[in-house]
């Protein structure tokens, strides 16, 4: 087992899943805890993550210094690496920001092994170590932090400034192999039987209850659902329509669950009460919330409605961890990014207990799980849509107008994307509609209409993405059908930000 002290990074949770991915079963614990209790556990090792905070503030996050006495190597990372130096004696500073992208220069090292002398890798800190601890020698720099990576191989104590469990961390997973094969870790974590040991704990939560399950048609509430349905009958799957939900997809979700043959399927027009709330709202985080609360009301009265059939008691959910994560229930120590509608957006006195068998995996094992559970690529690999959908990805006030030009423009792009092929080659693509207008000509005049920007982004877990390099001719073509085909369009941009520092969504 190797342990990860959480210090509120939000990839703490990825480092764990990629340590898992390497057949290591992985804990998360909290920076509290100490020494004595860790030794207890026996672990072969352990991995402190980054954080928000830097290690020289008042009140700053630290760790017990006897954890460096155990003999159990340890990895820090990011504010673990600046941590761990300042805790051996070295001194950390503020210094110039690297974000993103940088090239990491190798030396000969135990923890860097098998990487080239030149590695692209990806950081994100405005803090460095100024110089190495006592004993420790300097094997990675790049070209604003002369540490980026030291080691002392004898105590099996590292640090590295960059984030190896990052997909544009190029070879980071060949860092992190090289730590658990330090470490000794022993294999034994799959994905393969999850399905059973994640039924049994819905049944034993539930026992003789009944769930209403919250379905989207997405990939994360699908899988659940038929986990919920393996485990219990008494499954009332109902899909709200919130009028912000993307063209035809009513009509697809029904379809979807008719061919798996759920016995209850129901679906709630509640466009007019969620638009009618959300008037006038330009604060991203209200909007969720709002959002959240009115998604739960409506669950509520379905409930009621459902009363003569079964005492429902449990609400089932398809939230995963990244959810958790931006909405900053993953720790206490965690920086909110954005509250999800079904994480932060809850409402404090929600009647319903909540079952999340997905709550602690990523996209990327939730798909997994599905192919276990015997469902088709062509539904597991569907494009991630939000919760609170088209309202995250119309900045600003929400308008019904706003929502039926937003719904023909999107429609084009995932066309598009499809007859190309790209649909499959992208993680998510969408299209958003911009709180500003441009003016266009039309016929030989004078047009004044909404911008529409089209993102489509490559990642393995939606905790880090970049921009997908489509080709030209797919991006005029689709710009030329929407403002063509959507009145009201004036111009088409494509966004080629990465996350981070943006996150896949607008808002």
């Amino acid at each position: 087992m190797i342990l990860v002290v959480d210090f509120g990074s939000q990839l703490a949770h990825l480092i764990a899943r990629r340590i898992r991915s390497l057949g290591v079963y992985t804990e998360i614990v909290e920076p509290t805890v100490k020494a004595s209790w860790i030794k207890n556990q026996k672990p072969q090792g352990i991995i402190l993550s980054g954080g928000p905070q830097s290690v020289y503030e008042k009140d700053s996050l630290t760790l017990d210094k006897e954890l460096l006495e155990l003999g159990i190597p340890i990895l820090g990372i990011c504010y673990g690496h600046q941590l761990l130096a300042q805790v051996l004696g070295a001194k950390v500073i503020p210094a110039n920001k690297e974000y993103g992208k940088e090239t990491l220069t190798v030396k000969k090292s135990k923890l860097l092994k098998g990487l080239d002398k030149k590695e692209q890798v990806w950081a994100s800190h405005g803090d460095t170590v100024l110089s190495a601890p006592e004993g420790f020698e300097v094997v990675g720099a790049t070209e604003e932090c002369n540490i980026a990576a030291f080691e002392n191989s004898d105590k099996k104590i590292y640090g590295v400034q960059f984030h190896p469990e990052v997909a544009h961390t190029i070879n980071g997973m060949k860092v992190l192999k090289n730590f658990v094969e330090i470490t000794g870790g022993g294999k034994g974590y799959s994905i393969k039987g999850l399905d059973r040991k994640l039924v049994a704990e819905i049944k034993s939560t539930v026992k003789d209850g009944a769930v209403i399950m919250g379905v989207s048609g997405g990939v994360d509430s699908l899988v659940a659902s038929v986990l919920v349905r393996t485990a219990t009958p008494n499954i009332y799957c109902v899909f709200v329509d919130h009028g912000l939900i993307r063209k035809n997809e009513k009509q697809e979700v029904a379809e979807l669950y008719r061919k798996l043959q759920f016995k209850h399927f129901y679906y709630v027009d509640a466009a007019k009460l969620f638009l009618h709330r959300l008037k006038g709202i330009t604060d991203p985080e209200k909007k969720r919330k709002i959002i959240g609360n009115t998604f739960i009301e409506v669950f509520e009265r379905k409930v009621k409605e459902l009363k003569k059939y079964h005492d429902i008691k449990y609400l089932g959910q398809g939230t995963i961890y990244p959810d958790r994560i931006e909405s900053a229930k993953a720790s206490k120590q965690a920086s909110v990014i954005k509250t999800h509608h079904n994480v932060g957006g809850l409402p404090e006195k929600m009647k319903l207990k909540l079952v999340e068998p997905l709550k602690d995996l990523y996209k990327d094992e939730v798909r997994e799980l599905g192919k276990e559970l015997g469902l088709k690529k062509e539904w597991l690999w569907k494009h991630p849509f939000p919760g609170p959908g088209l309202a995250v990805r119309i900045p600003g006030i929400v308008t019904p107008q706003k929502i039926a030009l937003l719904k023909e423009a999107d429609a084009i792009f995932m066309e598009e994307l499809k007859k190309s092929g790209y649909y499959d080659k992208t993680w998510q693509a969408f299209a958003a509609l911009l709180p500003v207008k441009a003016v266009g000509v039309m016929g030989d005049a004078r047009a004044y209409g909404y911008i529409i920007t089209l993102r489509a982004v490559t990642s393995q877990d939606a905790m880090t993405a970049d921009w997908a390099k489509l080709p030209p001719e797919l991006l005029e073509r689709v710009s030329t059908k929407i403002t063509k085909k959507v009145k009201g369009v004036t111009r088409v941009l494509y966004d080629i930000s990465q996350k981070p520092p943006a996150t896949i969504e607008y808002e």
